[in-house]
């Protein structure tokens, strides 16, 4: 028994399943707007499912895919499958029962959905190996994590609509933005192996800035959906609140001092995220 609780927990870890507090809210965000209130429980139930199934099997694919290459990064070398903690093919069952349990909500959703599950699983496959040929590897992240608010707002609607868009756009810029930072810790090691990346591309201070477009990029396309949805001023505050953690999020990263780049990455992105939900919960479900 202690060994199983021992192995989950080294699953857990492997996949970062904490760090599904990145992407739940802006789904949930994505779910409130399109019901333009609080979705039905077996729709909120579908949508955690899908999300934690999709999730999961992205990460598993790219701990796979890549565990030779992370086996040569000291940053990445105690990962479970580079110390043999987990084996490859153990990796394959979770990738397949991953993407059943993804493939099975989406079906549970609406018809839309589990015709469009084949397409985000491709893209989940391909990010993966962005990496190793382009150095948009960072766009494609920021594309398959803005499959979570889209996602859940055809699960809601059965429908795309423009709005949903709108906030996808906003997704991938957030994304990309601090993927581009998280990445400044691995540059020397990406020209080594000839990985590519943008700070590989083109150095941390203009990688610096890249990102920080990118996040200004956001807070745009998140403004936009304030007359397109007809928000009120709950949500101006999010996004002035979010823009605001953003600036601290920079203010830590310096060109000649990259030590605070995991509190920057882990901390004020979760917070980001869940500031910009609460506060369109707020607005939406609440003040109306």
């Amino acid at each position: 028994m202690i060994n199983i609780f021992k192995k989950a927990r080294i699953v857990l870890e492997m996949i970062k399943f904490s760090h599904t507090l990145f992407a739940l809210p802006f789904a949930f965000m994505g779910a409130i707007l399109s019901a333009r209130g609080i979705p039905s429980l077996d729709k909120i139930f579908w949508i955690l499912i899908a999300m934690v199934g999709a999730r999961s099997a992205a990460m598993f694919l790219n701990r796979l895919i890549d565990w030779r290459i992370d086996a040569l990064n000291p940053r990445t070398k105690d990962r479970a499958i580079p110390k043999g903690l987990v084996t490859p093919v153990q990796t394959v069952i979770f990738i397949i029962a991953s993407f059943i349990t993804f493939f099975f909500a989406a079906y549970m959703l609406n018809e839309l959905c589990f015709k469009l599950a084949p397409i985000a699983t491709g893209i989940l496959i391909l990010y993966s190996y962005t990496k190793r040929f382009t150095w948009l590897s960072h766009f494609v992240l920021g594309i398959a994590l803005s499959m979570a608010p889209i996602g859940a707002w055809i699960a809601v609607k059965g429908e795309f609509e423009i709005p949903a868009f709108i906030l996808g756009v906003a997704v991938v810029f957030w994304l990309s933005g601090f993927d581009i930072l998280y990445s400044l810790q691995d540059i020397e090691f990406d020209k080594k192996m000839r990985l590519y990346s943008i700070p590989r591309f083109l150095g941390i201070k203009k990688s610096l800035w890249v990102s920080r477009a990118f996040h200004f990029l956001m807070v745009i396309f998140l403004l936009l959906l304030y007359p397109a949805m007809a928000l009120g001023r709950f949500y101006l505050i999010g996004i002035i609140a979010a823009a605001v953690l953003l600036i601290y999020e920079h203010s830590l990263i310096r060109e000649d001092d990259l030590s605070k780049i995991t509190t920057a990455f882990f901390n004020a992105n979760a917070y980001v995220s869940l500031c910009i939900f609460v506060f369109t919960l707020i607005d939406v479900v609440i003040v109306k």
